[in-house]
């Protein structure tokens, strides 16, 4: 039995709602990831911002900047990875587990 294409773009509208409505509710949340044992954390938000950063001054090392630089990549890294993770969660949750093209 085939839809009524009326009542398929009326689904389709409120599905759009309700994954920008995730979208929205997961930016304002943030994850915070580490590095170096958590000498370096990284806080991240769901629109894949990074709010902040934090070093331990026992993780500053003139002698070696290079190891302070890839505990930062890698918290950012981390951090962001856990953001999308967490963002895409909620979509999946809102579209009811739909792949639709193009989204998230």
């Amino acid at each position: 039995m085939a839809m009524n294409p009326q009542a398929m773009m009326k689904q389709a509208r409120k599905m759009q709602a309700k994954m920008e409505e995730a979208q929205a509710e997961a930016a304002n949340e943030t994850v915070t990831a580490s590095a170096g044992g958590g000498m370096v954390t990284a806080e991240v938000s769901g629109d894949l911002k990074v709010k902040s950063i934090t070093i331990d001054p026992e993780a500053v090392d003139p002698e070696d900047v290079e190891m302070l630089q890839d505990m930062i990549t890698a918290a950012v890294n981390q951090g962001l990875e856990d953001a999308s993770a967490m963002t895409s969660e909620r979509v999946n949750a809102a579209t009811g587990g739909m792949n639709i093209p193009g989204l998230m």
